[in-house]
């Protein structure tokens, strides 16, 4: 089968197109034909040695796959050939996106809404789960709360403000002023610019907080937080934030995106609705996956990249 593959850490040059063996299911697996690809911040991380494979290399990158079953390993009950998934590859241990085959445990999936189409689908797993377990599961936000979205427009922001509307929460993000009538329109009751205005400045009393940074956006985004409320970053800790959160007695929580078919489930819900929707900045055909690494490092997307094998 036709996948992207990389023998040595590196640019993104480093990406050939080679063939490999097909793959075939496991116990508890299926084997998908992808139809779409989803390209992440952490496939370029991972490219790169920033973030090195677990399992070394040669690595096929990419977890975020939709596409249509294509053969069921033992033990398989809730998936038939034919049927249209979508879904999130085991993070960070099993990536394998970028090729033609994928296989993976089988709740790593759920069924694809058909009101969607595949690149839709790609486009979502890995960002959407990362926003879902976020708000739902770890800052387990309530109806009525008011939760803060540093990066409103970005690639796991604009979809958790609309998980945050969903979830019926009051969400002031920050974004830039080109990008405040998108993230008002996804949901978000307040927009602060992060250029101009220190967000704890205006925000002191948030329930929660989503934080995809760290240094002193973090530091801020702390001080814009009650206490008692909950801070969940997902770029780890360090001794100034720890230490923060104590004195202010902030929860702080670090988190990192985990397979979970409930939560897919809830995502597919959300998006069958048009309560959720990934926005795309453009797909590529899988043979121009290193140009597709490219656009996304050179972070002048406004939106999500997918990969078309």
């Amino acid at each position: 089968m036709r996948a992207i593959v990389q023998n040595t850490y590196g640019g993104p040059e480093v990406l050939t197109e080679t063939e490999l063996p097909m793959p075939e299911p496991g116990v508890g697996e299926i084997r998908v034909r992808v139809a779409a690809a989803g390209v992440n911040p952490t496939d370029w991380k991972h490219r790169d040695g920033t973030i090195p494979y677990d399992h070394g290399l040669p690595a096929t990158t990419g977890w975020d796959v939709a596409g249509t079953v294509d053969k069921v390993g033992p033990g398989v009950t809730i998936f038939d050939e034919g049927d249209e998934v979508f879904g999130m590859l085991p993070y960070p241990y099993e990536p394998g996106g970028y090729a033609a085959y994928a296989t993976a445990p089988a709740r790593s999936f759920a069924a694809k809404p058909e009101s969607i189409d595949f690149t839709q689908a790609a486009a979502l797993p890995l960002a959407s789960l990362t926003a879902w377990q976020a708000l739902n599961d770890t800052a387990r936000l309530t109806r009525g709360q008011h939760v803060l979205i540093q990066g409103g427009a970005g690639g796991v922001g604009h979809l958790a403000v609309q998980i945050a509307r969903h979830l019926g929460a009051e969400v002031t993000a920050t974004a830039s002023a080109d990008d405040a009538d998108f993230v008002r329109s996804l949901g978000a009751a307040r927009v602060v610019d992060y250029r101009t205005t220190t967000i704890s400045d205006v925000l002191t009393d948030a329930d929660a907080a989503l934080v995809p940074f760290t240094g002193q956006t973090r530091l801020d985004s702390l001080r814009a937080v009650r206490r008692g409320g909950v801070l969940v970053s997902l770029l780890g800790a360090d001794d100034p934030a720890l230490a923060l959160a104590g004195e202010r007695g902030v929860r702080y929580r670090s988190m990192m995106v985990q397979s979970d078919h409930a939560g897919m489930q809830a995502i597919a819900d959300m998006a069958a609705t048009g309560a959720l929707h990934a926005k795309i900045h453009s797909t590529l055909p899988l043979s121009r996956a290193a140009q597709a690494h490219r656009l996304g490092e050179d972070g002048k997307t406004d939106g999500k990249l997918v990969l078309i094998p």
